[in-house]
């Protein structure tokens, strides 16, 4: 009975929690979208009225669109390039012994300790050395670098519920490397692989402070961009900037769930 009476009483505890927890994620992004409705110069909630007039604004404005470009292309690639080098660091640590391997396993994860500040002003050094500053190869890097340690601990935690035995039974029946990669060992991942990249976007999306150190003039990204921006204007053409910024990457982790879901059905 008590026992009973506990869990009853866990699972009115979740069913008040819950709503609350979901409230409070969404309420900012949904004032931010009902503010960018308005149809006055100021940006406050509620919004006076409803016009359309702020989203032609954004989307008439070279600023701000380049950014949103540069910000979209600049995640895509990092998250590609940040599965493929997190897919076979988290392969190696998982599947092989090797000299040095926690070592290793730390050093992937070590832009998640290093404050963004310094890790900014390190590469921004490095890169003034090497020839990349203020290049988008050098940003992309950047990019990479931090949203790497996401991938690889998504992974690593994949691994760690993957079943072997799948592979090795493709495998002996003669099933080619590459064909036991792409009709097994992916699709089994798939789960790890879509958080992983949704990590990854997000985490190179949303980035400011290291954009701030890398960024240079024709590749601004768009936190960037709104930071500057607000710094001197505070009207509404932001709530439809960030609506926008949600909106794309919405279709973003929907293309990537569609992507990696039909690999796992192939």
């Amino acid at each position: 009975m008590q026992t009973s009476a506990r869990d009853r009483g866990l699972a009115v505890l979740g069913s008040v929690v819950r709503p609350v927890v979901y409230i409070g994620l969404s309420l900012p992004a949904i004032l931010i979208v009902l503010a960018s409705f308005t149809a006055g110069d100021n940006l406050r909630f509620p919004p006076e009225g409803f016009s359309l007039r702020w989203y032609s604004a954004a989307i008439a404005s070279e600023p701000f669109m380049s950014a949103l470009w540069t910000s979209t292309k600049l995640a895509c690639i990092a998250t590609a390039c940040s599965l493929a080098i997190g897919l076979a660091a988290a392969t190696a640590m998982d599947r092989y012994t090797f000299l040095g391997r926690e070592a290793f396993r730390t050093l992937t994860l070590s832009p998640l300790i290093v404050p963004m500040v310094v890790l900014g002003l390190g590469l921004l050094q490095f890169f003034a050395w090497s020839g990349l500053n203020q290049t988008f190869y050098g940003l992309l890097i950047g990019h990479v670098l931090i949203t790497l340690p996401y991938v690889v601990r998504t992974l690593t935690a994949g691994f760690i519920l993957f079943d072997k035995t799948l592979e090795q039974a493709a495998m002996n029946l003669r099933a080619h490397p590459v064909t036991v990669l792409r009709r097994v060992t992916l699709p089994l991942l798939a789960p790890a692989l879509i958080s992983a990249a949704v990590f990854a976007f997000v985490t190179s999306f949303g980035n400011i402070t290291l954009s701030v150190f890398l960024g240079f003039s024709g590749e601004t990204t768009l936190p960037v961009q709104i930071f500057t921006y607000v710094e001197h204007n505070y009207d509404p053409i932001l709530a439809a900037v960030s609506t926008l910024v949600i909106l794309v990457t919405l279709i973003i982790i929907a293309i990537l769930e569609r992507l990696i879901g039909m690999e796992k059905l192939a």
